[in-house]
């Protein structure tokens, strides 16, 4: 069980922090059930979760895993999916996504960079599947690691960017 003020990854909503713990206060709740009180991290409102409901959650990162995973991300090779069925495409992003594991989503991202790239080289658009897919793990990953690192979303990307400077700074 989480505690009450612990930040977790919510399903599809991203960053959360747990605001409160016990039955919902809603007329027709089960009282004999508990609930988590969520507070998403970048959008308003709140989520109420059953305790024991079966969307996926997870604590966040921890600063150090955080660290290590910005640390790790320029050496981390892109499986770049070739499928050029819309279909197929969109269900090998939505595997990656629906893992709610960092490391997919920064596949997602450098894979549709690639394929971006690739698609701009011959002239084409990006393509839609790529683009939406590639924004949905930018606002999830940079969401989560926003809040384990203590510093803005938007603070995020280059924070990434100047960590890959140094990492290859030390390296040469």
């Amino acid at each position: 069980m989480y505690q009450v003020g612990q930040w977790i990854i919510y399903g599809g909503e991203g960053a959360c922090q747990v605001e409160a713990i016990g039955p919902l206060a809603m007329r027709g709740a089960n009282r004999e059930k508990l609930y988590y009180t969520l507070a998403p991290a970048y959008r308003s409102g709140k989520v109420y979760a059953p305790v024991d409901g079966q969307v996926f959650s997870r604590p966040i990162l921890s600063r150090d895993e955080a660290e290590a995973l910005v640390r790790a991300i320029p050496g981390m090779k892109p499986d770049v999916c070739r499928e050029k069925n819309l279909r197929l495409l969109t269900a090998h992003y939505q595997n990656l996504l629906s893992s709610h594991q960092c490391e997919d989503l920064v596949q997602i991202i450098k894979a549709a960079h690639v394929r971006r790239q690739e698609r701009r080289s011959s002239g084409a658009k990006p393509g839609q599947v790529d683009e939406r897919f590639m924004k949905r793990a930018e606002d999830l990953l940079y969401g989560e690691l926003a809040v384990a690192l203590g510093m803005e979303r938007d603070q995020v990307s280059d924070y990434i960017t100047q960590t890959a400077k140094k990492t290859a700074g030390q390296a040469g």
